[in-house]
């Protein structure tokens, strides 16, 4: 039985018409799309691309290393990875209809053949032990109960002098949530948890925080700024229903402490 909870709301099986018709009405031509055409509508997580490409640097990738995201979603963090370093990345996640749309787009940018997509669970990811240099986790966490084992898996695959990258939403233990969320419906949907809780859950899995930051103010000004812009026809409302509910939801509780933002990077002992 799978430890990684699917909300069922992202399985619909309308994103990849949903994000098919965003890219028409922006003007994209199919036949023609680079990757940076992709950037406002693939990468589902607090701040997007201006956390990838954070976390990106911090995890000091270069363009022999090789990288995994588990938990991928439909591939913004695989596909920047790949364009801008040059390197090979593999792709995990549980959704069926995320790897192919996954895919899709690789194949859509060039991508593909830096790119193995492969469906599976972040808790027994579907790949062999110390094989990768760098492991991103971007908001994998909230769906995931076995946290235990979503940080050993990591530290498995890993190689000595390996990374870490996380980029996560934890509780502030300042009141309740507001539903729904980016990420859940109902909180039932959800295993958050602080951030000193997730901070010793990584380091019981073997791995030595070189880098612990929380971010709360910063990418809540961020999100604020977002959430006051009118959406234009690239946006993660393409294929997430109710999108800008789940967003101010996030935004007002990243604003007054109920949740906090944590980016950190775990070591592997070389």
């Amino acid at each position: 039985m799978s430890e990684q909870t699917v909300p069922l709301q992202y399985t619909t099986g309308r994103s990849r018409a949903g994000i098919e018709q965003a890219l028409v009405a922006a003007g994209k031509k199919l036949d023609e799309l680079q990757a940076a055409d992709l950037a406002m509508l693939e990468d589902y997580h607090t701040g997007g691309r201006l956390a990838t490409m954070q976390l990106a640097d911090l995890a000091g990738i270069v363009a022999d290393s090789k990288v995994l995201d588990a938990g991928a979603g439909i591939g913004g963090t695989a596909r920047y990875v790949a364009s801008r370093f040059g390197c090979h990345v593999t792709a995990v996640d549980l959704s069926a209809e995320y790897c192919e749309i996954t895919r899709w787009l690789d194949q859509l940018v060039d991508l593909d053949d830096r790119i193995d997509v492969r469906q599976g669970d972040v808790t027994a990811l579907p790949v062999a032990d110390s094989s990768f240099d760098v492991v991103f986790s971007q908001h994998v966490q909230m769906n995931v109960a076995a946290k235990d084992r979503l940080y050993r898996e990591a530290r498995r695959v890993l190689r000595p002098g390996g990374r870490l990258a996380v980029w996560d939403i934890c509780t502030g233990d300042r009141g309740e949530l507001d539903y729904p969320l980016p990420w859940a419906d109902v909180p039932e949907h959800t295993h958050l948890i602080t951030p000193p809780a997730l901070r010793a859950t990584i380091e019981a899995a073997g791995l030595t925080v070189e880098r612990w930051s929380d971010l709360t103010e910063q990418v809540a000004a961020m999100m604020r700024m977002i959430q006051s812009q009118p959406p234009g026809p690239l946006g993660l409302h393409a294929f997430v229903p109710n999108f800008r509910e789940r967003l101010d939801n996030l935004v007002d509780a990243l604003s007054d402490g109920r949740l906090r933002a944590i980016q950190a990077v775990g070591l592997v002992s070389p």
